[in-house]
């Protein structure tokens, strides 16, 4: 099997693993904030006792490096506290699908940061993307709460977009778990405060909830994401995630009964259609 097939594989994986994660925050009853901030802290936890029994070497190569990952757990703070904000305000179907928008960002950012040529079909792909995220909002005004949810996306896939540039480098450096676990450590550290300080009902359904997105779709689907990214550009690993979107519609309409509206399956559609179109080109 090819190596190009096999990280592309990861991503899959890994993407069917954050759509789960987007139906299991729209189970849980407690503020974003706090889901995000659980997440965070049970999968540093378990990457770190991972690191520890595998004897995994911890430290980076220098103060760049060092900078550029706590950095960039900042930004995984604020990607996942948005993400599951647009969740709760408005859906999984539009929380994902606005999300899916990063891709575009990932486009224009990364041949300013990596000083690569900006290939028009990419630009078509980023741009058909961000028609299926315009296809499904109902009116533009922050006044509508699916409006607000769709905003709340968009600010969680630039974030994204940003990590996602930052992994590039790092992933290319160091082993995928020591990746997540400077940057998923830095934002449980980020989001700590918001643990102990915003009130919310522990319920042991929204424990079990938190805990499952942290340690299977934070902890294991991350560390597959960020060492798929070794053997695959940042606009294809882009572009394959946009595929969390039909996955975490088909999650909520099977276990929570969310059926999802025509403009969102329209959407939907089209995200879909680019996703399989970005996963296929590698392989050949």
């Amino acid at each position: 099997m090819k190596e190009d097939t096999r990280s592309l594989a990861a991503l899959h994986l890994a993407v069917m693993l954050f759509g789960l994660s987007a139906m299991l925050g729209r189970f849980v009853t407690v503020p974003a904030v706090l889901v995000a901030g659980g997440r965070v802290v049970c999968s540093a936890a378990l990457l770190l006792v991972l690191c520890l029994g595998t004897r995994t070497p911890l430290a980076l190569h220098s103060r760049r490096d060092t900078a550029l990952a706590l950095g960039t757990g900042v930004v995984l703070a604020v990607h996942w506290t948005t993400f599951f904000q647009a969740i709760q305000c408005s859906s999984v179907a539009l929380g994902t699908i606005s999300f899916s928008t990063f891709p575009l960002f990932v486009t224009f950012l990364e041949p300013l940061v990596f000083h690569e040529a900006l290939h028009p079909r990419s630009v078509l792909r980023a741009g058909l993307l961000l028609a299926g995220v315009l296809i499904t909002v109902p009116e533009f005004s922050l006044a509508n709460r699916d409006t607000a949810g769709i905003a709340w996306g968009l600010v969680s896939s630039l974030a994204y977009a940003v990590m996602t540039l930052c992994n590039r480098r790092l992933s290319a450096r160091y082993p995928a778990r020591v990746v997540c676990l400077y940057e998923q450590g830095t934002a449980a550290v980020v989001l700590l405060p918001a643990l102990l300080l915003v009130p919310g009902d522990w319920t042991p359904q929204n424990l079990a909830g938190v805990a499952v997105i942290g340690f299977v779709c934070t902890a294991l689907a991350h560390s597959l994401y960020v060492a798929a990214q070794k053997h695959v550009k940042a606009q294809t690993a882009g572009l394959v995630s946009g595929m969390e979107t039909v996955y975490s519609i088909l999650y909520a309409l099977v276990f929570l009964g969310e059926v999802p509206s025509l403009r969102a399956l329209a959407g939907g559609a089209v995200i879909l259609g680019v996703a399989v179109l970005s996963s296929l080109r590698p392989v050949r």
